[in-house]
């Protein structure tokens, strides 16, 4: 591992900035000139520095490549093996069509029928990340994930198509009220509308391994409006563990984990509520309560009165019909219980066979377990020859803006930034660099070429305290060590 007791002779001779991506792992150093950065040949570049100072502040951060493989091994775990790829549908099922807008909430609920939604694809773009796209979808990134086995989370290519699953079966539960399914993490709400019903769904974030979201039957006890966390001991103590010291209360405001609203549940401790982490949903990543995306959670709470009935359940295997044909909608099961729900499964489909007297495919079936990537499979045509009706997905345009996609300010010169990495390979920079500026509060955070490896740095920030304690969350959120900079003219 080189040393950075000189960084300004890492950089030295350069004349340009690649604005591409983030910056990860840094080392420290003296007061250095800044004389440019080099171009690098085929990269998007700007310039924008002549003859800079920048200052390393007196934290002791140094940069630990172990960490930094730690980080890409917990990257490869979300997007899959990234060189395998593989493609959700073949390319005649794609239609030539493209729809402006799609459903992808509120939908009417035909009696007897348990299907809603429409899949359908999109062609990606430059930049585009896929909890960029499962956001402004209101997809979480575990559904996107699934549906899209192979496809790089954080880097995918420009042009690819992707998946969008947004057609689900209901949970086998009575539809009332909200019901929520940890397995799919996904929330249903439903409401009559004359003698129709409709429901509307969100993805959300749920309960950890260690601290789960409980299964049962409770209501909305109390709803607030930009909630004061109180911060629970056990949380606390966690925290401090990792050096990060939490206050009795936190106010409303960007640093509050719960966002602008809150449903409390008549199961003390647990809520419905927002976040100040958006990418987080779709992830067992919470302390037990549910969270949804900012936008979402801002419709429920207005939707939903208090004494609202509330039923959570552990679903991952899902059937229903729509259409006279037979669907199975598989998820991964949570850790322990897999053997018990296929059992489950197994049991109705049985019964389901036996009422038709005919034999289902049970491969089909297997696969669509195996393969877990939680969209509604077709495996029975309950009314014989009504499987040719079979709704194909529909092609979306793609938006001009994403919703909610972090924006990164310009590089400038009197500001602060982290310098958060140094890599070799240009892909690994830019998934750091993502998944820095997909934090909560945000870190802007972009990826500077040299001659042989990319840095990511952090920033601007308007301080040194600032720019201390986005380095302080990088290495209590990520594990990455930083080093924080002051960029002088």
């Amino acid at each position: 591992m080189s040393s950075w007791s000189n960084i300004g002779d890492q950089i030295r001779g350069f004349l340009h900035y690649d604005i591409d991506g983030p910056i990860t792992g840094a080392r420290s150093g003296g007061v250095e000139r800044l004389q440019g950065l080099n171009e690098t040949a085929g990269l998007p570049m700007r310039k924008v520095l002549a003859e800079p100072m920048f200052r390393i502040s007196d934290l002791s951060l140094s940069c630990n490549r172990l960490r930094l493989t730690a980080l890409c091994i917990f990257i490869f775990s979300l997007s899959g093996c990234a060189a395998m790829k593989s493609v959700p549908e073949t390319a005649e099922s794609f239609p030539s069509h493209r729809e402006k807008e799609i459903e992808r909430n509120k939908f009417p609920v035909a009696r007897g029928e348990d299907v809603i939604g429409r899949l359908a694809v999109i062609r990606l773009e430059k930049g585009d990340t896929l909890p960029d796209i499962a956001r402004h979808f209101s997809l979480g990134i575990n559904a996107i994930s699934a549906a899209n086995p192979g496809v790089d989370v954080w880097v995918p290519e420009a042009g690819e198509r992707i998946l969008l699953p947004l057609s689900f079966i209901l949970p086998d539960t009575p539809r009332k009220g909200i019901v929520v399914n940890l397995a799919t993490m996904r929330l249903f709400q439903y409401k009559e509308d004359g003698a129709s019903l409709l429901v509307t769904t969100y993805p959300i974030g749920v309960g950890t391994n260690e601290r789960p979201t409980p299964t049962g039957r409770m209501h909305v006890a109390r709803k607030a409006a930009r909630p004061t966390w109180h911060v629970p001991a056990s949380i606390a103590k966690d925290h401090r563990k990792k050096g990060d010291i939490l206050p009795k209360a936190v106010p409303p405001g960007p640093e509050n984990p719960l966002g602008e609203y809150a449903l409390y549940l008549s199961k003390s401790g647990y809520l419905i509520h927002g976040t100040n982490k958006p990418a987080s949903i779709g992830l067992t990543a919470t302390n037990g309560c549910l969270r949804l995306y900012p936008e979402n959670v801002k419709t429920l709470f207005d939707d939903t009165p208090v004494k609202t009935p509330v039923l959570i359940v552990n679903q991952p295997y899902l059937i229903g019909q729509r259409d006279g044909v037979l669907y199975l909608e598989a998820h991964t099961p949570m850790e322990g219980s897999g053997a018990h729900e296929s059992e489950n499964l197994y049991r109705k489909l049985r019964t389901i066979e036996k009422e038709a007297r005919r034999t289902l495919d049970w491969k089909k079936v297997k696969e669509a377990q195996a393969e877990a990537r939680g969209i509604p499979v077709p495996i029975f045509e309950l009314i014989q020859g009504s499987e040719k009706e079979v709704a194909k997905p529909v092609e979306v345009e793609h938006p001009e803006t994403l919703y909610g996609k972090p924006e990164i300010p310009a590089l400038k010169l009197e500001a602060w930034y982290v310098l958060a990495g140094d890599v070799h390979d240009k892909i690994e920079a830019q998934r750091i660099a993502a998944i820095i500026n997909h934090q909560g509060p945000p870190i802007p955070a972009r990826v500077v070429s040299k001659s042989d490896s990319y840095l990511v740095v952090a920033g601007p920030f308007n301080d040194g305290s600032e720019a201390k304690k986005a380095a302080k969350r990088l290495k209590i959120d990520l594990e990455i060590d930083g080093i924080v900079i002051e960029l002088l003219k």
